[in-house]
């Protein structure tokens, strides 16, 4: 992962839940980042063009057509070497305890504010690190990404 990245951020959202989706992509704008691209399945995300180049993929856990967010994470950290990955879930404990290469993840449900203070928590961090809010109670950092910033 860079050092340092620069905002705005692009960001993938791989949901499979379409107005979750929508709502997502607008917090992620009204957070003054920009949304790249949208996926709803592995076989997506493996359509997208390679050059995307996302920043952070937000990725749900069960996904449509019998795909997982853990699969879709092994293939953007092959795909994108640097993007950051957030599992954004109902089903938290379905996340191996290293997080299987993900970065952190965001319980469902969560609120607007809850999403917006989680990006900036990560663009703090990922930008121009350590981050200098708190952790918020909305995202839960994966250890050895956390540990980047200790």
């Amino acid at each position: 992962m860079p050092t340092h990245l620069q905002a705005p951020l692009s960001v993938l959202i791989v949901e499979d839940e379409a107005l979750l989706a929508m709502d997502m992509e607008a917090m992620v704008e009204d957070a003054g980042h920009r949304v790249i691209g949208e996926a709803a399945s592995l076989f997506e995300v493996e359509d997208l063009a390679g050059d995307l180049r996302p920043d952070l993929a937000f990725v749900d856990i069960q996904l449509a057509q019998g795909t997982n967010g853990l699969d879709v994470c092994a293939l953007i950290r092959k795909r994108w070497t640097d993007a950051i990955v957030i599992f954004v879930t109902a089903n938290p404990l379905k996340i191996p305890t290293d997080y299987a290469g993900g970065h952190g993840v965001i319980p469902k449900p969560f609120s607007r504010n809850g999403l917006i203070s989680a990006m900036r928590y990560i663009e703090e961090g990922v930008c121009d690190p350590p981050p200098v809010s708190p952790q918020p109670a909305s995202f839960i950092a994966a250890p050895a990404f956390l540990a980047r910033w200790s």
